[in-house]
């Protein structure tokens, strides 16, 4: 869910002006998973850029409070999320962990890094959903260690369905600042890309598992 339509076409905008999101209908990308995709995003590329960063963190920052009040902690997830979590939590001057994909294999053999005590309430920043598994994964972690989650936000969601059903499944509320019909509006908007492009995009979007270009 989008909070703010300006906040969600203005993050859209800035993600394509700084490459973080790439559409190439004609040559599309091909994601670990073997999915051919006419969009790729990388939202570690933020933090490039002190400008954009900024606005991100402090977008971000205004949400949680909107959203869920004052937690108790911030938590990234590992590792994409960690760089604009921490700062997301510095600018609302709280503690902040962060949650690896699965615990080390020595040493303290964490899952968790940094200091959580049980039934501390937490929001968890992530940079990127697609399906929404292994945001999951670090929400049941930190439930396990005791915490009270109180929901999610992240930068962009490709809002595919199988990722609703799964946040619906785990009961776990999950914002975005920017999604992708607001992305493709803005990009049409503004004539970042063409007619046959945005047809394309639209025409990913109702199958991105099985499409072919």
């Amino acid at each position: 869910m989008v909070l703010d339509k300006n906040t969600a076409k203005k993050t859209a905008e800035l993600l394509l002006q700084i490459n973080a999101i790439k559409l190439k209908p004609e040559n599309p990308f091909v994601w670990a998973s073997g999915w051919k995709s006419p969009i790729y995003c990388d939202n570690r590329i933020i933090l490039s850029y002190p400008v954009i960063r900024n606005f991100v963190r402090e977008e971000m920052a205004k949400q949680v409070e909107a959203l869920y009040g004052k937690p108790d902690i911030i938590a990234g997830v590992a590792t994409g999320a960690i760089g604009i979590g921490a700062l997301v939590a510095d600018f609302l001057g709280l503690p902040f962990i962060y949650v690896r994909p699965e615990p080390k294999a020595h040493g303290r053999k964490n899952q968790i890094e940094g200091q959580l005590e049980t039934n501390q309430t937490v929001v968890v920043i992530e940079d990127l959903i697609s399906t929404g598994k292994s945001s999951l994964n670090a929400v049941e972690a930190l439930k396990e260690s005791g915490a009270n989650v109180k929901g999610m936000l992240a930068i962009f969601t490709y809002g595919f369905d199988v990722a609703q059903s799964n946040f619906e499944e785990k009961n776990v509320s999950l914002n975005t600042l920017s999604d992708y019909d607001h992305l493709i509006e803005q990009a049409s908007d503004t004539h970042f890309i063409k007619e046959e492009q945005l047809n394309t995009l639209l025409e990913w979007r109702k199958n991105p598992s099985k499409w072919e270009q």
